[in-house]
């Protein structure tokens, strides 16, 4: 049997299982009922091929019936499993408890009351928000409320027919080692006859207004210089939420903070998980923002920002020195943040010397020059908040956390959060806008004197889609071959460093080997050329992609010298794909 139909056998003898159950529901049966008659088995690989594999992520995936999918069985095992543990790490405790939270997306609402059940048939209490919420406060909510755990069903940015599943631990971060093996474990061990559905209503407590207000009322503490908003609290600010759950708080903290002229996006301001005014509602993409842009030019607004689904992702927009509106990337995004933030801190004499700022290994170098410039501790940590998460818990009470951030859109400015939080994001983002118009700039201004200061570099990602299982394999195959070919130069400049963080190893031009310092091996590689060129690539750990993140730096001596510096980048851009085979 050649490996095609042995795959198609194996899918079709696992979707057989779940018509034969009882325990699956007649909706279920039917759909995969209909993937066994089609002639073409490509729905049926793709649902059944695998399990969706609950990793240290979580759980992310498309919607629908299958071992491959997210619907409440696959949600079912993972929560089961979350609760399995719970009570296995906290059996000496007299009531463990865990926060849900859930955002726009469809089934959102369904899988997070189905957990809720679960959790609470396992004796474990339950704070279930009222409503959508954004994921930052979910992580606010743990701490707040002084539980163990805490699951958000989301799928952040990812098209519409995607759902995800993210668990937190009592710190209010993602799950880590030993955590996330732990859990992994036990949802590995469950059966669809395992799963406790029927719920313990006694146990669940409807949560919101209460914990709205305490989390607003913790983002205004960040706030840094309020007399500039009082001064400049007519600032024009254009928000979109894109259907998603920033709508729920992200206007509110800027009328705290004592921003007064905030237009939201009619259209983007209605709860709908099929996302109708967008491709995808992704921050990070020009067309999600076509909307906010529109109105932002028939108002003669001074900024624009928008908040994917759930609210942890913020991207933004503003006019350049020609009046011409542009987009803000993530690397400059959080350039701009961390600029403000020392900058402000040093000007008012709150620097104690004990702060650290922490930024992926995938986001802009210009970080570490910024912090090296102003003798403060900066830590490279590995794709994913909960890395960050994770230095902010171990200098607890030893060290200042002033901000973080990665090039995907997320900062975090504040500890009681445990997440990127696009909630205090906006909000401070608003703040520097009103810090540069009371100084006479606008932002484009400020982004180009962090250039004149700190160095001029541009940044560029391509992704790289391969669906399926066949995409997998090729993922696979893409990144073996790195390896065993390893890059020698890029844009004709030679690499002479080579950071493979799977091996944790550093190889330089002569093939001389140093130890990475970092937690656990990661999959993830990184090239230096001689003149200044990083390349990072790494497949993605919840989508189907491989990710390529090329930083090139350029000739900057005056904001006249940016349109001339970015397409000098964009040229170099173009050889380096060649270089890698793209």
């Amino acid at each position: 049997m050649d490996e095609n139909k042995s795959v198609i056998f194996h899918c079709e003898e696992v979707a057989r299982q779940w018509l034969s159950s009882p325990l699956y529901d007649a909706e279920t049966k039917s759909a995969v009922q209909s993937m066994l008659d089609d002639e073409d088995k490509t729905n049926l690989i793709d649902s059944f091929y695998k399990s969706l594999e609950f990793g240290t992520g979580g759980l992310r995936g498309i919607m629908g019936p299958g071992t491959n999918r997210m619907n409440i069985y696959t949600v079912g095992a993972a929560t089961q499993g979350l609760a399995n543990y719970l009570n296995k790490s906290f059996k000496d405790m007299e009531q463990i408890s865990v926060v849900i939270g859930y955002d726009c997306r469809n089934n959102s609402q369904l899988f997070a009351h189905t957990c809720a059940d679960i959790f609470s048939a396992n004796g474990i209490k339950v704070y279930l928000f009222d409503d959508m919420r954004p994921t930052p406060e979910m992580s606010f909510a743990i701490r707040q409320l002084g539980c163990q755990s805490g699951i958000i069903l989301t799928a952040s940015h990812n098209p519409r027919e995607y759902n995800g599943y993210k668990a937190y631990w009592d710190d209010g971060a993602q799950v880590l080692a030993p955590h996330d093996k732990g859990i992994i474990d036990e949802v590995n061990k469950v059966c669809v006859e395992d799963i406790k559905f029927q719920g313990n209503k006694e146990l669940i407590t409807i949560v919101g207004e209460e914990i709205d207000k305490a989390y607003l009322e913790a983002v205004h503490t960040i706030s840094i210089d309020s007399q500039a908003i009082s001064r400049q609290k007519d600032l024009k600010i254009v928000y979109t939420p894109i259907h998603g759950t920033g709508m729920k708080l992200i206007p509110r903290s800027l009328q705290l903070w004592g921003f007064e002229n905030v237009t939201t996006v009619p259209e983007q301001m209605v709860k709908d998980g099929n996302f109708p005014t967008v491709v995808s509602p992704n921050p990070e993409n020009a067309e999600a923002l076509t909307l906010a842009l529109n109105l932002a030019k028939k108002i003669d607004a001074d900024i624009v920002m928008a908040s994917d689904p759930d609210a942890d992702r913020v991207g933004m927009a503003c006019k350049n020195d020609k009046g011409e509106w542009v987009l803000i990337n993530g690397n400059q995004t959080t350039l701009i943040f961390l600029y403000y933030i020392i900058k402000n801190r040093i000007a008012l004499g709150k620097m104690k010397g004990n702060e650290f700022i922490v930024k992926t290994i995938v986001t802009t170098e210009l970080v570490k020059t910024i912090a090296d410039r102003n003798h403060i501790e900066m830590l490279d940590v590995y794709t994913g908040f909960k890395w960050i998460a994770r230095e902010i818990r171990l200098r607890e009470g030893k060290k200042v956390y002033i901000g973080g951030g990665e090039e995907s859109y997320g900062f975090l400015a504040e500890d009681f959060v445990r997440d990127k939080d696009a909630v205090s994001a906006c909000s401070l983002l608003a703040e520097i806008c009103a810090w540069a118009k009371d100084n006479g700039k606008t932002l484009y201004e400020v982004l180009m004197d962090i250039y004149m200061e700190y160095g001029f570099t541009q940044n560029y990602s391509i992704n790289v889609v391969k669906p399926g299982k066949s995409g997998a394999d090729e993922i696979k195959a893409m990144m073996d071959n790195f390896r065993k070919s390893p890059v020698k130069e890029l844009a004709g400049s030679p690499v002479v460093e080579i950071r493979d963080f799977k091996t944790l190893e550093s190889i330089d031009a002569e093939g001389c080997r140093t130890p990475l310092t970092m937690p656990e091996p990661s999959n993830v590689l990184q090239w230096f050329t001689a003149d200044g060129i990083k390349v990072s690539v790494r497949p993605s750990g919840t989508e189907p992609k491989i990710k390529f993140y090329v930083e090139i730096p350029a000739s900057f001596t005056s904001p006249s010298d940016y349109v001339k510096a970015v397409a000098s980048t964009d040229a170099r851009m173009e050889e380096i794909k060649k270089s890698i085979g793209l």
